[in-house]
């Protein structure tokens, strides 16, 4: 039986492309792609066998949990870096370059009290020093949960911190957690975000029962209000943000008021911010550095040490005061 001319052609693009596609899904069967049989055709009365192939979903899967287990071995070196449970900055020797930028999965954070946060003492100068960090008001005995999800670094008692957490977190953050009563968690455990880790209390040099709260990068204190919004809504501020020179500087903040905080993102494009402003005081009749001090919000060694004068030095009418 003869083909006719149609018929021919037919056939013969039919079996080009069976051809083209065993070529092609057999040079691919290593790369997921499995045989099962040939499909039976008959055109024009002559036999022909097409390939059918099915993907190979172990195969993907597998290759799948490949790439995700490579990435969480690259995630896992933040908590390999410096990791030290027997020293609170185990970031001590080494320097940061500012500024720089922090990465955020989450976009909100858990309240570390169970009650409303109230902010007794905020970052900034405090008393002639810097406080590193914030005071939220609890009550001795009152749980104490983690910001964020992370591995726990240091559990022991530091200086004035008195009993302290140290827990890092995957951006390489690290929150500290301090004047606390009893710990819940020892060094190296995982913990969840929200996760009871220990209980307020008043050991260190506290003054009354609250939580000290510090956030670090790199071994240096970050302003937390910068990151953190520590109102009801409990917001990371941004998901990228980029820390500048002023925010990890206490003498730029007032412990005693809130600061004005604007969240900058872009690194290659970083707002110059103003420092703090300078104001010059004019001393009259009756004036004492205490009464300056209070008038100004400052603390008399803070005037001592910008104006180069003694905490006994004699004021003059007329002197002028430079104020920060």
């Amino acid at each position: 039986m003869f083909l006719n001319n149609r018929k021919r052609t037919l056939l013969g693009i039919l079996i080009c492309f069976s051809l083209a596609i065993t070529s092609a899904q057999d040079s691919n069967t290593n790369n997921g792609k499995v045989l099962l049989e040939y499909k039976t055709m008959v055109l024009g009365g002559t036999f022909s066998y097409l390939p059918i192939y099915k993907i190979n979903s172990q195969r993907i899967s597998a290759t799948i949990n490949s790439e995700m287990e490579s990435a969480e071995n690259d995630f896992s070196k933040v908590y390999e870096e410096n990791w030290n449970n027997l020293v609170f900055n185990s970031y001590w020797k080494n320097k940061l370059k500012k500024p720089f930028k922090l990465y955020f999965k989450d976009t909100i954070f858990s309240s570390p009290v169970e009650h409303k946060m109230v902010v007794t003492s905020r970052y900034g100068w405090r008393r002639g020093r810097p406080h590193q960090g914030i005071d939220i008001d609890l009550r001795t005995g009152d749980n104490v949960k983690a910001l964020l999800g992370g591995k726990v670094r240091y559990v022991r008692r530091h200086g004035g911190h008195g009993r302290t957490i140290v827990i890092r977190h995957d951006n390489g953050l690290e929150t500290v957690y301090a004047h606390l009563s009893g710990y819940l968690v020892k060094e190296n455990d995982i913990v969840e975000k929200g996760q009871i880790i220990g209980k307020g209390g008043i050991s260190g040099n506290a003054r009354g029962s609250h939580l000290h709260l510090e956030v670090r990068y790199r071994g240096k204190s970050i302003h937390p209000e910068y990151l953190f919004d520590f109102s009801e809504i409990t917001k990371i501020r941004s998901k990228e943000i980029a820390v500048t020179q002023k925010w990890m500087t206490p003498r730029s903040h007032r412990s005693t008021r809130k600061s004005k905080i604007i969240v900058q993102t872009d690194i290659d494009n970083v707002i110059p911010e103003n420092p703090a402003k300078k104001s010059i005081y004019i001393v009259k009749r009756g004036d004492t550095l205490h009464g300056i001090a209070r008038k100004h919000d400052i603390e008399v060694s803070e005037i001592c040490k910008i104006n180069s004068i003694r905490y006994n030095s004699v004021l003059n009418i007329g002197q002028e005061i430079l104020i920060y």
